[in-house]
Formats: structure tokens, C-alpha cells, sequence
């Protein structure tokens, strides 16, 4: 089964944040590696990324200063331990089966999903 890395950039959105990693780890593609990167939030979302980070042994949490969302994408991604990398805006959540779509894609060994 071909591994999903899913990175999720974060700053300062505490109030959408679980639903958002919730709906990732919720998939039913369970090859998934989720790759929380705390980019300086002043809020709490740094714990609560830690927090799923202890509940789930697929959660990665990176906490660093301040980069933008482009520099954290980039950071999650070269952490990521995966066949593909995908993103979702911490403010954002999910389809449960929105991975379980891509895999038909996989047997084409493709450069990119959409």
C-alpha cells in the first residue's frame, strides 16, 4: 500500500485545529503520516498538535519560529516519510474517503493527483 503524507501548516487556528486533524486521521486509508508543522502560533495551537501528536503514533509535530505558510509546507514535506505528500490548510477538514479516491490513481505511478 503506498504511504500518504499529509502536511498540515499551522498558525494560529486553535478553533478549527482538531476538526481539521481529526478529519485526516479519521481517513479510511490508513497508510497516512501526518505532519503537523507549528509555525510560531501564539495560541494554543502548538499544544493541541502535540496533544494528537501523543494519542497517535502517525502524528509528527515540528513547532518552529515564524516562516510562512510556504516555508512550513516545504519543512512537512521534507519530514514526511512517504510515497506522496498532500497538504490541507489548517483551517480546513476533509472528506473521510478523500484518500481512499486517490488510490485508483496509484497503479499509474503518477507524478501528481488532482
Amino acid at each position: 500500500m503506498k504511504s500518504i503524507g499529509v502536511v498540515i501548516p499551522i498558525y494560529n487556528t486553535e478553533k478549527y485545529l482538531a476538526k481539521c486533524v481529526e478529519s485526516v486521521l479519521n481517513q479510511n486509508y490508513e497508510a497516512l503520516q501526518v505532519v503537523l508543522v507549528d509555525d510560531g502560533s501564539s495560541d494554543d495551537s502548538g499544544e493541541i498538535c502535540d496533544d494528537f501528536a501523543r494519542r497517535d503514533s502517525r502524528v509528527k509535530v515540528i513547532h518552529q519560529v515564524n516562516k510562512g505558510k510556504i516555508e512550513s509546507r516545504y519543512i512537512g514535506a521534507a519530514n514526511a516519510k512517504t510515497d506522496y505528500i498532500t497538504f490541507v490548510d489548517s483551517d480546513d477538514w476533509i472528506d473521510i474517503h478523500t484518500y481512499e479516491k486517490c488510490r485508483e490513481q496509484f497503479y499509474e505511478d503518477p507524478d501528481i493527483i488532482n
